[in-house]
């Protein structure tokens, strides 16, 4: 009968070969902890952050860059005008020219006078009229617009247009009103004050309008000072 005790060591040598190896050992030391979501978060809110302001930065000069440029057009458009009313502005004003100006800037008083269509005939008020002749007799000038409602520059259009004018200088000057105060223009078509599709708006704009000034105009008083003066 044979013995295997002579084989065992052999045996024991290849069993101790074929068992795994070890698994390698990890430093903790050089491990990094994996990004959380948080940490995530975290650093996309300072990058946003850092965005913000950046813009806020850039929207700030950019306020600052367009007031300085508004504040130079004010500042150029003040040297501007300075400079057109230097320009304009008399070199001398006496205190007759003083009062004129302060004379004239008072509103002139007007009362417009209506006409039936194709009319010439003045209709004013016996208490109105009296009111009207003692403002025209103080008055320096008179002025006369005579107008109709026609839509086309005919003809018939500026003859009545110029005759209703005359009408209403014939009614003052009969009252006593100066007649070298008063000037009469007239217009046969426009210049409308309403509507002139409506029949309501042709009556309204049949008219004459009578202007009274407060002072007369400052080209008409060196007008008259010029007629004057002449020999």
């Amino acid at each position: 009968m044979r013995t295997t005790l002579p084989y065992l060591p052999w045996l024991l040598i290849l069993a101790s070969c074929s068992s795994p190896p070890k698994p390698p050992t990890v430093d903790e030391s050089q491990k990094r902890p994996v990004n959380s979501q948080m940490g995530v978060e975290l650093q996309v809110c300072k990058n946003d952050l850092q965005n913000t302001r950046l813009l806020s930065t850039e929207s700030g000069r950019l306020v600052e860059s367009t007031a300085a440029s508004l504040a130079n057009m004010a500042a150029r458009q003040q040297l501007l005008a300075a400079m057109q009313a230097a320009a304009t502005a008399p070199a001398r004003v006496n205190v007759e020219t003083r009062a004129q100006t302060r004379a004239t800037a008072q509103a002139n008083s007007v009362l417009t006078v209506r006409f039936e269509f194709g009319s010439t005939y003045v209709a004013i008020p016996p208490g109105i009229g009296a009111a009207l002749i003692a403002d025209a007799k103080t008055a320096p000038l008179v002025l006369l617009r005579g107008r109709t409602d026609g839509t086309n520059d005919a003809p018939a259009e500026s003859r009545i247009a110029r005759e209703r004018a005359a009408a209403v200088r014939d009614y003052l000057v009969s009252a006593g009103v100066d007649p070298a105060r008063i000037r009469a223009t007239y217009q046969p078509v426009g210049d409308h004050v309403a509507d002139n599709a409506s029949a309501g708006g042709r009556g309204l704009n049949r008219r004459v309008e009578i202007e009274l000034y407060r002072a007369l105009p400052v080209a008409m008083t060196a007008l008259k000072a010029t007629t004057f003066a002449q020999p």
